[in-house]
């Protein structure tokens, strides 16, 4: 199918009315827009952009009861887990940095006694089974303090009782008689010392003021000259720049913290455990998540829809039942369900989408039915920049049994996110996408489903015993976490989230659609230009191809002026290839990109046409 010519002057006007208009945001207000007052303009002096309603999250609302998934489990149970209750924290001593672990002027990491448990419950894995049966309140996972509970006020000042240490979650060793051990489905009695990592203050509603400009000098590589140029960094779909704040948290924990965590019985220990799981807890507040529990660390959003098709998809999806998701899809979001029907004989459904690049929601829900098991969608596209009705298209899937999958690599850095609005059952994204260190990401998922899962790896840390007979897990999260994983990636993680709350989600998604709009407007100017995808709502991409040129080229060009672009099939081949296309240019934005960005980037390629036709 030949690429669409860009409509007339009267769509362009509609589609920048309508770009990034909230639909599926959760709770979350979105701002008027477009128009900012204050915002700077190319060549003006920097102003200030303070919103008027600053939004965010609320975490400190007891959690809401566990979902089901949709009214059915796995019948093979794996026991009724205590969630962990972690203490407070003591003050650090005098001078110690802040570096947004603790509370306004803290960096925790000293010792906490807490009453003493038994060691947390955890049961043999069994077979996988096919069969299933009603959801009962009884296999739900104990329920979390709610954060509104836990003491206020300056932490108290450390009580180690003799050699304890609060981060040993599993107490003393376990006993080597068998006899003595959970058996399956059984829950132990707990025991151990628990872990209260203290979070940062919640700076979701922020009264920051926003100045893009400022904003870009919290980004040390966005100082860079290539080929002599100051760099335009426009290639944030791929991966977003770090700000100083995070790169110093990294530094901070490799100088003062690194250890491995949950297991040593030293100071070091105490102190990365503590950063690590801050930022687990940071983490489920950004998603507006039920509890900390519900989060587990992975390498990445590939790593993260690999561990759900391999645990849940293996032991939920058989011969012929289906697996639906969309013409939109990156690679990642494609390649493991291929696989995993491959493996078990199920079939592989695709919801098209139109020419604007929206998902054509009738055709989604007619390939619905009751075989299918499993929904996996992205919510924002890295190709096209198209924001799915995510909301709507999880409630129908669940209205057919269905579990369903958002892919939020590409959303979280743009708008807020509530995964208990989506009410989607897992929700995946990377850090790296979100201004934090390559190597971390997240996996959500609802407690109800993790707790039926089996581990995808095997190793330390995930488990709670081990004989030559069998083996013990621990309960979610710990279960999908073997080994030592990315401790420093997850802290710097934390400090990333920290960094996008102080300015506040709902300013950043203000800001980038304005931004947006703009650059929609000026990159039209440029002669013999197609931009591909003009979906109503959009967020932060703008692909596009140029007559006469190969986007390789484009973007080898580009370079050369200092701008960085992607120009390739970003990992998204189907969705080009409906536009008829093997490849586009695709700059990308961020809250530190500015109008000045966008210009130079058009000034380029008025100057690369000029060349192109003369030549």
């Amino acid at each position: 199918m030949p690429a669409p010519s860009w409509p007339d002057p009267a769509l362009i006007s509609e589609i920048a009315n309508n770009l990034f208009k909230a639909s599926s945001h959760g709770p979350f207000p979105l701002p008027e827009s477009p128009g900012v007052p204050g915002v700077p303009q190319p060549g003006a002096s920097a102003g200030q952009f303070v919103p008027a309603n600053p939004v965010g999250g609320d975490f400190n609302s007891p959690p809401p009861q566990v979902d089901d998934l949709t009214g059915f489990v796995p019948s093979t149970q794996f026991g009724a887990f205590t969630a962990f209750v972690p203490p407070a924290h003591a003050a650090p001593p005098p001078g110690a940095p802040n570096l947004g672990i603790g509370g306004a002027s803290s960096l925790p990491y000293f010792l906490q006694s807490a009453p003493l448990h038994p060691a947390a419950p955890s049961t043999t894995l069994a077979p996988p089974t096919t069969e299933f049966a009603p959801f009962t309140a009884a296999n739900v996972p104990a329920s979390p303090v709610p954060p509104a509970t836990r003491p206020s006020g300056p932490p108290p000042s450390p009580q180690i009782p003799g050699d304890a240490f609060y981060f040993l979650n599993e107490g003393q060793s376990p006993q080597p008689n068998a006899d003595a051990l959970p058996k399956q489905g059984t829950t132990a009695e707990p025991s151990g010392l628990d872990l209260r990592p203290e979070l940062a203050p919640d700076l979701g509603s922020t009264t920051r003021p926003f100045d893009p400009y400022t904003i870009k000098r919290d980004f040390p590589l966005l100082r860079e000259q290539i080929n002599g140029r100051p760099l335009v960094w426009l290639d944030n779909a791929a991966t977003t720049q770090k700000p100083q704040s995070v790169i110093d948290r990294l530094v901070y924990f490799y100088e003062h913290e690194n250890s491995n965590v949950h297991r040593g019985a030293h100071t070091l220990a105490a102190r990365s455990t503590d950063a690590y799981e801050a930022a687990r807890q940071k983490t489920a507040r950004f998603l507006n998540a039920g509890s900390e529990r519900n989060i587990v660390f992975v390498r990445g959003a590939t790593e993260g829809i690999n561990l759900v098709a391999k645990a849940w998809g293996r032991q939920n999806v058989k011969e012929g039942d289906e697996i639906v998701i969309t013409w939109l899809e990156h690679h990642a979001n494609i390649v493991p369900w291929q696989q995993l029907c491959s493996e078990v004989g199920a079939r592989l459904r695709v919801a098209p989408v139109d020419d604007r690049g929206d998902v054509i929601i009738e055709q989604y829900e007619r390939l619905l039915g009751p075989r299918t098991r499993l929904v996996a969608l992205p919510q924002v596209s890295n190709a096209l920049g198209t924001i799915v009705p995510v909301a709507e298209m999880t409630a129908a899937a669940h209205r057919h049994g269905a579990c369903v999958l958002v892919d939020g690599a590409q959303s979280v850095s743009h708008m807020p996110v509530d995964v208990q609005a989506i009410d989607c059952d897992f929700f995946v994204f990377s850090g790296h996408k979100i201004f934090a260190p390559t190597g971390i990401g997240v996996v959500y998922g609802k407690s109800a489903v993790l707790a039926h899962m089996p581990p995808w790896q095997g190793g330390g840390n995930m488990i709670a015993d081990v004989t030559f007979e069998r083996t013990l897990y621990q309960p979610p999260p710990g279960r999908f976490e073997a080994g030592t994983g990315s401790i420093a990636d997850a802290v710097g993680l934390g400090a990333a989230l920290d960094y996008v709350e102080s300015i506040g989600r709902g300013v950043i998604e203000r800001y980038e659609h304005e931004l947006l709009v703009y650059a929609t407007e000026r990159i039209l100017t440029v002669p013999g230009l197609t931009l591909i995808g003009t979906a109503r709502e959009k967020a932060s991409v703008l692909s596009f191809v140029l007559d006469g040129c190969r986007s390789e080229d484009v973007g080898r060009a580009l370079n050369q002026e200092g701008i960085a672009v992607r120009a390739g099939h970003h990992c998204a081949q189907p969705i080009l290839r409906r536009f008829g296309l093997e490849s586009t240019v695709r700059p990308s934005l961020a809250f530190y990109n500015t109008k000045d960005d966008v210009d130079a980037l058009v000034a380029a390629l008025l100057r690369m046409q000029a060349t192109h036709a003369r030549a």
